[in-house]
Formats: structure tokens, C-alpha cells, sequence
């Protein structure tokens, strides 16, 4: 088989660090401290609200409408208003952010398959980096607390001042990767914001539909019609390097 990309964009959270993973610790610290009424085995529920981002706050975000402290002060509030919590005002946000964000910065943690995945893809001589929707400076931070100090930030929301899924974001990241575009794959989670405008945009999109990762307003989305788009579909990192021909 003939290799199909000279360069590899990732995306950090939910690919390559276990981002889902922090946000339930997370908003589990949250919910014993302000909303002790909810009880455990809902916890699932406000992981999913947090993730889906029903108020679109952190799609505002990734467009360049809002900054990032807001549209989690605003989550923050809905998610109270939603299971039956206090408001998060601007003068309550400190502490709630403080609890929430310091508890998920310590649960960064690269999923068990990301090393060996990024190592293989540079043993195999293609050129590695990330492009995401959160800041540069905190994915940079992530990537440490995750090992992966040596995969460089190459895009983040700031850089543009929009994010993912414009197709500006995939063609800049394989501009700074040295790539062409046509010769890049991009490697995410998200089926739509990540393979299908990452395929849009010309390069090869790879969807990462790990088992059980999906949000709720994903399990709708069928895989095999991707497929037939001409965009990867893989369970896990380690498959990535042989379906790209690597």
C-alpha cells in the first residue's frame, strides 16, 4: 500500500488526552460541593450536558464570539439552572471555576494508545503536530501533564480567531506542519467538526470513534456512510499509522 499523507494533524482533547475522563472528575467535585441534591448515578447526566454544549457557548467560543472564561461561566450557570442548582454569577464563577478547572487539570492523562501512536507515525517519517479549538498555551500545558511535550501546537482558536470546523483551521495547520494539504490527514473525535470539515477542507479526515466516547447528540451518526464519504473511521489510535498506509 502506498503511504496516503506526509503529515498527521491531531486534535488533543478526547484523541489524544482523555479529556471525558476530566470533566467527569470534575464535574463529579463540583456537583458533592454545589449540587449535593443530585445524586450519583445522574452524575452521567451532567457530564453529557457538559459535553454537549447545549447552549452553544463553546461553539460561540471556537467562532471568535466569546472568550474562553465566559462561555464556561455560562455553562457553568446553565448546568445549575438545568439540574436544579444556584445561578453562577459573575462574583460566584472564581470559587466554582476554581473547583471545577484545578480538578481537571490534575485528571489530565494521555490515553493508553497515544504515545506509541505518535512515535509510530514518526518512525514511519511523517511529520506530526495539532491543530485545536482551545487555546494554544492550555493544550500546550495538557500535552505536558500528558507526556506528549514533543507533538507541537501548531493551531489553536486564537491563531485565527476562530476555530474548527472552518476549513481555514485544517489548511493553516498543514501550512505550518510543512505539508500539503492533500497529504494530511486530521485526527479527531468529533465526526463532524473534525473528520467531515477536515475531509471538506481536502485533507485526509479521520474520525476516532472510541467505544463509549461519543456525546449524546453523536449516537445517531453512521459510521459506515463516513466510510463510504472516503473518511477513516478507527476505534483507537493504534490502527492509525496501517490506515494511512504507513
Amino acid at each position: 500500500m502506498t503511504a496516503r499523507v506526509d503529515g498527521v494533524l491531531l486534535d488533543v482533547d478526547d484523541t489524544l488526552v482523555d479529556t471525558k475522563g476530566g470533566f467527569a472528575k470534575a464535574l463529579t467535585a463540583v456537583a458533592v460541593e454545589y449540587l449535593p441534591h443530585v445524586p450519583a448515578d445522574r452524575y452521567p447526566e451532567l457530564l453529557a450536558h457538559w459535553r454537549t454544549d447545549p447552549g452553544g457557548h463553546y461553539k460561540r467560543y471556537t467562532r471568535g464570539e466569546t472568550d474562553t472564561f465566559t462561555q464556561r461561566r455560562l455553562r457553568a450557570d446553565l448546568l445549575h439552572r438545568t439540574f436544579g442548582g444556584e445561578p453562577v454569577t459573575e462574583e460566584t464563577f472564581a470559587d466554582w471555576d476554581a473547583l471545577f478547572w484545578g480538578t481537571f487539570e490534575r485528571a489530565w492523562a494521555a490515553f493508553d494508545d497515544a504515545r506509541a501512536a505518535v512515535d509510530a507515525l514518526r518512525s514511519a517519517g511523517v511529520a506530526v503536530g495539532v491543530v485545536t479549538n482551545a487555546g494554544v498555551a492550555q493544550q500546550e500545558r495538557k500535552l505536558r501533564a500528558a507526556g506528549l511535550t514533543d507533538v507541537p501546537v501548531l493551531v489553536g482558536v486564537e491563531t485565527l480567531g476562530y476555530g474548527k470546523p472552518h476549513p481555514d483551521v485544517f489548511v493553516e495547520g498543514a501550512r505550518r506542519l510543512g505539508t500539503d494539504v492533500g497529504r494530511t490527514a486530521y485526527v479527531g473525535d468529533e465526526p463532524t467538526t473534525d473528520a467531515r470539515a477536515a475531509h471538506d477542507a481536502g485533507l485526509v479526515g479521520v474520525w476516532l470513534d472510541r467505544p463509549g466516547a461519543r456525546r449524546d447528540d453523536e449516537h445517531h451518526v453512521d459510521a459506515d456512510a463516513l466510510r463510504d464519504d472516503g473518511i477513516v473511521v478507527l476505534p483507537g489510535l493504534a490502527g492509525l499509522p496501517a490506515a494511512l498506509g504507513l
